[in-house]
């Protein structure tokens, strides 16, 4: 993708006319049409545009996972009124406007800006619920993030150190390292310049947790740092493919191995997702929570903004106006 995307390609990729004209649809039963405010990115939306992620929809579609807005219009069966402030969790996001199931738009805390509500959803939800649902992450245990100055990774330090662990944070560079600090870890390692990261987390006791959105050598290698009755949890691929996880290892350490797909507890599991996200807004209410915007660009930005995450060189989340 790259430098060779365009605004052009995006909007024929949507299946908008060049330049794209947008006419507003009527809301039906259960849905509601929100104005979007902004739209967050995802490293899922790098995947959707080879066809290699596991919900890519089919051509044309509307980039975009996460957003925020007002409620313009609902259908009947809706109680979000006209006017509600939303954080949106639906594919089409990257749009002006858009049609959304209402269940799937969750009004927002006063304070909470649309960028930061924009991101919060997909990287809060992964790391909150995959923390304290799967991982079990219990307080005085050790947590070590993989690629935790991104999106996730960063959202996954600081609940972790809200929940009371010890954490240490893996990412690439001391500005990187400097922003996970801030979030909470306690501890930190830069894999620039960490030769052997298994031996560098034993150094440091170990660890109780693995949080890895990473995969490949580095989540192979904080799996072997793992204690015994450790967690490791797998969160993603952005080094390019799956860890090799040795599950001879698991089975004599008595390792548990979770996987873990945010979205997919939209069908498995609505009611807890939903409670999950309570959940969260209602620490962002306490002031507990703190979403880092790393990067905010306009629309006509767009393919910078996947730059960003493809070279993983943004921190948090990458948001676009709209």
């Amino acid at each position: 993708m790259g430098s060779d995307w365009n605004m052009m390609q995006i909007k024929e990729m949507a299946g908008l006319p060049v330049p794209g004209v947008l006419r507003l649809p009527e809301p039906g039963p259960g849905q509601v049409l929100v104005r979007l405010r902004a739209a967050a990115l995802n490293f899922a939306d790098l995947l959707m545009t080879t066809g290699r992620y596991q919900e890519t929809p089919p051509l044309p579609f509307i980039p975009g996972l996460e957003g925020a807005g007002e409620v313009l219009a609902a259908g009947p069966g809706v109680d979000l009124a006209p006017g509600t402030r939303v954080a949106v969790q639906a594919q089409g996001t990257m749009a002006e406007a858009n049609l959304f199931a209402a269940a799937d738009c969750h009004p927002i805390p006063d304070g909470m800006s649309h960028d930061e509500a924009a991101g919060f959803l997909i990287a809060y939800g992964t790391s909150h619920f995959a923390l304290t649902q799967r991982a079990g992450l219990r307080a005085g245990e050790t947590l070590a993030v993989l690629g935790a100055a991104g999106g996730v990774g960063l959202t996954a330090v600081e609940i972790g150190a809200a929940l009371g662990a010890r954490v240490i944070a893996v990412a690439r560079g001391a500005d990187k390292l400097d922003i996970a600090r801030a979030a909470g870890a306690a501890e930190t390692i830069d894999s620039a310049t960490c030769p052997d990261l298994r031996a560098a987390l034993r150094d440091l006791g170990g660890v109780d947790v693995v949080y890895d959105p990473v995969g490949d050598a580095p989540g192979e290698a904080a799996f072997g740092a793992l204690r015994p009755g450790g967690r490791f949890l797998v969160i993603g691929f952005a080094g390019g493919k799956p860890p090799a996880l040795p599950l001879n290892h698991a089975l004599v350490k008595n390792i548990a191995i979770h996987g873990f797909y945010w979205g997919g507890y939209r069908k498995l599991d609505p009611a807890a997702l939903r409670q999950d996200i309570a959940a969260l807004f209602s620490l962002y209410a306490q002031g507990r929570l703190r979403p880092h915007v790393g990067a905010t660009l306009p629309l006509a930005q767009l393919a910078e903004g996947y730059d960003l995450l493809e070279s993983r060189r943004s921190t948090g989340k990458v948001i676009v106006s709209l």
